[in-house]
């Protein structure tokens, strides 16, 4: 895995951790019970995005080591995913 490689699988696992922190313990205006004029009723009451972005790099970083982990072992490759035997066979010398 290079360098790139292994940071672009962060940034992703960034964002898809991010969006599912998003969602935990959020309290909308109606369950607050201030609707600010002009903004939906759903709108999230006290959005603290900080916080929220401190636990999703602490938890990506725990996903990303542990991907990591599996691809740079080689237990999971990418022929585990060939399903349509697309790729071709592996030679005598195991390339």
């Amino acid at each position: 895995m290079t360098i790139t490689a292994a940071l672009v699988m962060f940034a992703v696992t960034w964002f898809m951790v991010f969006f599912v922190v998003l969602q935990v313990r959020n309290t909308s205006q109606a369950d607050a019970g201030e609707v600010v004029p002009g903004t939906p009723r759903g709108a999230p009451a006290g959005f603290v995005i900080k916080r929220k972005a401190k636990i999703t790099t602490l938890v990506s970083v725990v996903v990303w080591a542990v991907l990591c982990g599996i691809i740079l072992s080689g237990k999971i490759t990418v022929r585990d995913f060939d399903w349509m035997n697309r790729m071709p066979p592996i030679d005598a010398q195991g390339q």
